[in-house]
């Protein structure tokens, strides 16, 4: 082989392997978590979503080239509480008949050294904003975790509709926190 074509083949490698790299980066649902906080009467409760995906083409070394996307299963929701979990899925707040799913898929990636800022859509119910996700990562033998949270406004999304759109009740503000255990990310 020429010097050239031992060139080309390099090239071809890093085009084609790369690729699948990525495609080995996944999400370790047992090892991941997302919760979300609002607040009840001016009292903080606690809920999260048993049910969620994700799916990665993330390198830590050119963010900016990344991608990320989620789906969510909005009938996943739990406060815990039986009469409680049981209001979730009704129309005024996830309608899970209609919107079974929220998703997220980024539009930019940025930072270094192990933080990020991920900017993307946010869809849920229908309604699409656009969210800023600061996001620090960390590395343990081959698990990479992802932690961050943001806030939301609940009413941009139409989650409590009706009755529930009175603020005092139930505040318009959620915290959305994660935590997310990815395999095959590389060395950050």
């Amino acid at each position: 082989m020429t010097r050239m074509h031992v060139s080309a083949a390099l090239v071809l490698s890093a085009i084609f392997l790369s690729p699948l790299a990525f495609a080995q980066q996944k999400l370790v649902p047992a090892q991941s978590d997302i919760q979300f906080v609002s607040k009840q009467m001016g009292v903080p409760v606690e809920g999260k979503f048993k049910k969620f995906d994700a799916q990665i083409s993330f390198d830590p070394a050119k963010p900016e080239s990344s991608k990320i996307a989620f789906t969510i299963d909005t009938g996943s929701a739990s406060f815990g509480a039986p009469q409680t979990d049981a209001e979730l899925p009704k129309a005024p707040w996830f309608n899970v008949t209609k919107f079974p799913q929220a998703t997220f898929e980024s539009t930019a990636i940025k930072g270094t050294a192990g933080k990020f800022e991920v900017t993307g859509k946010l869809t849920i119910k229908g309604n699409v904003k656009d969210v800023t996700v600061p996001v620090v990562l960390t590395q343990a033998a081959n698990i990479t975790t992802a932690v961050g949270s943001f806030t939301i406004k609940r009413l941009n999304f139409k989650i409590g509709d009706g009755e529930w759109t009175d603020t005092a009740m139930v505040a318009d503000d959620v915290q959305v926190k994660f935590k997310l255990a990815l395999s095959g990310v590389a060395k950050i």
